[in-house]
């Protein structure tokens, strides 16, 4: 068995974590996996303590930390990498490259904002050979950080999880369908976003977390969402709205990626790194940049099926025609590890 990769992400359908190892498989890798989540099991409020008070440590930051030292000593793998703010301490990986193995990090958050800032995250940032980060807005931060390889790299789709899939007969209109659709959590920016659609009299189905917590929000509000049921949701509505995260100080998201591949025609923040993916206004989706505009364009949409047909086919087609799969970010990684 191939042992040349560790990998440390959160194993769950939907997290980079699992679509980077459903990708390394197809490489033929066969990496072996460490699950973050085991770092933050514990009592519920010794979890509290130690997030809130103790600065988003997780639980067992320590006792995972030398978990993956020892995978590494075992494996003696040659490459590490780990996703977002992985629970690895910088001891930690300075251990592990003295046995020759490259360590990279997929940063896929900010970890200078609110939700994410940890000291003992930032103090292990320096002890990665790159860091590849999926927001242009943070390449300077990082090299000042003492990052010795730092580079731009977009998030991707993957595509044993995103592809079109119908609703089953009968759903459409039992919960699933809509005029437009958003998949994601309630920052409480997007909440004003969400509210100008339902005031304006569109049906809004909102899927992810916390949505309900807002009274503005919470009867568009439809639950946590597995990929299958995101993939039907996304199919069964009219328009996919894409908001970036600015807490994370995105200039495209996840679903910049998978929405496209699953088949919908996206109503998307306009963005210099929405405009490399997909080319100017029309050519692939439509943009917006206030919530007035969005309303506009959401209406022109929803009376011009053959361009939201259109718009829906130009996307998918571009991205799953492109390279941007988890695989191709995988590679890319491995890649430029081996400069």
């Amino acid at each position: 068995m191939n042992r040349e990769l560790v990998l440390v992400g959160n194993p769950g359908e939907v997290h980079v974590g699992a679509h980077l190892r459903a990708a390394a498989n197809a490489l033929g890798l066969e990496p072996t996996f460490c699950d973050i989540t085991q770092a933050f099991n514990g009592a519920t409020l010794r979890q509290k303590i130690d997030w809130w008070v103790r600065g988003r440590r997780p639980t067992h930051l320590r006792k995972f930390s030398h978990r993956v030292v020892q995978v590494c000593l075992e494996v003696r793998p040659t490459w590490l990498i780990c996703t977002g703010v992985a629970p690895v301490e910088g001891w930690a990986l300075r251990k592990i490259g003295e046995l020759g193995t490259r360590r990279l990090n997929y940063l896929t958050d900010d970890p200078w904002s609110s939700a994410h800032r940890a000291a003992w995250f930032l103090e292990a940032l320096s002890a990665y050979d790159q860091v590849f980060s999926t927001k242009r807005s943070l390449l300077d931060e990082l090299r000042r950080s003492g990052c010795p390889g730092v580079a731009y790299l977009p998030f991707a789709y993957a595509p044993e999880a995103h592809f079109p899939e119908q609703p089953p007969p009968g759903r459409g209109g039992n919960g699933l369908a809509a005029d437009v659709v958003f998949v994601g959590g309630a920052d409480r920016d997007r909440v004003p976003y969400m509210a100008t659609l339902l005031r304006a009299g569109f049906q809004l189905a909102l899927y992810g977390g916390y949505w309900e917590r807002y009274r503005a929000t919470a009867g568009a509000a439809r639950g946590q969402a597995d990929l299958r049921t995101s993939r039907q949701a996304v199919q069964a509505a009219k328009v996919a709205l894409c908001l970036v995260r600015r807490t994370n100080r995105d200039g495209h998201c996840m679903r910049s990626f998978e929405v496209p591949a699953i088949g919908a025609c996206m109503l998307t923040e306009d963005t210099t790194e929405h405009r490399e993916i997909f080319g100017e206004n029309g050519q692939a989706v439509v943009y917006f940049r206030t919530q007035e505009e969005m309303v506009e364009r959401l209406r022109w949409l929803l009376a011009h099926d053959e361009d939201r047909h259109r718009l829906a086919d130009a996307a998918h087609q571009l991205i799953t025609g492109g390279k941007h799969t988890y695989r191709d970010r995988l590679e890319t990684m491995l890649q430029e590890a081996n400069r």
